[in-house]
């Protein structure tokens, strides 16, 4: 007796939305704490990724070396309020 089954591979996510400590107006993200665990992650899986940010800077005022996600992954820049909880 044959399995009609078909294997149609894995599907990525449609939207991610992330939370980000800072980030420029590219795109370029920089996490603290645990967002650094799966933030990145949903970023590159994701078809479209809307990155919410409680300080936005101006191009080049981050350093190239805490950059977690760079801007080609993130679409749209939003900024957000301070969470008191985590500062």
């Amino acid at each position: 007796m044959a399995s009609s089954t078909c294997w149609s591979g894995p599907c990525g996510p449609d939207y991610a939305f992330i939370k980000a400590h800072k980030a420029d107006r590219m795109g370029n993200l920089v996490y603290r704490l645990a967002s650094r665990n799966f933030n990145p992650i949903m970023a590159t899986a994701a078809t479209v990724t809307i990155a919410e940010a409680e300080e936005i800077v101006e191009v080049g005022e981050l350093d190239p070396d805490h950059i977690v996600t760079p801007s080609i992954f993130v679409d749209r820049v939003v900024k957000g309020e301070v969470d008191a909880k985590w500062t």
